[in-house]
């Protein structure tokens, strides 16, 4: 849903990153060099990146 703040596993800050990312991926860059110019070297950091699906605007229309 939203993107954590830092890794599950390694604990990196991670959250700040997803921006650049997005807007970088949606341009048409190579995920892995957009990964690697990211810092992000970990295969734990990078499957949060890569396996991430950005729902909030979708469950957001049901708020209470």
């Amino acid at each position: 849903m939203i993107i954590p703040v830092r890794c599950f596993t390694c604990g990196k800050v991670i959250g700040d990153l997803w921006a650049e990312y997005k807007k970088r991926i949606e341009a048409g860059e190579d995920s892995a060099k957009v990964l690697d110019s990211l810092g992000l070297d970990r295969y734990c950091c990078r499957t949060i990146f890569i396996t991430h699906i950005d729902m909030i605007q979708d469950i957001a229309q049901f708020k209470v």
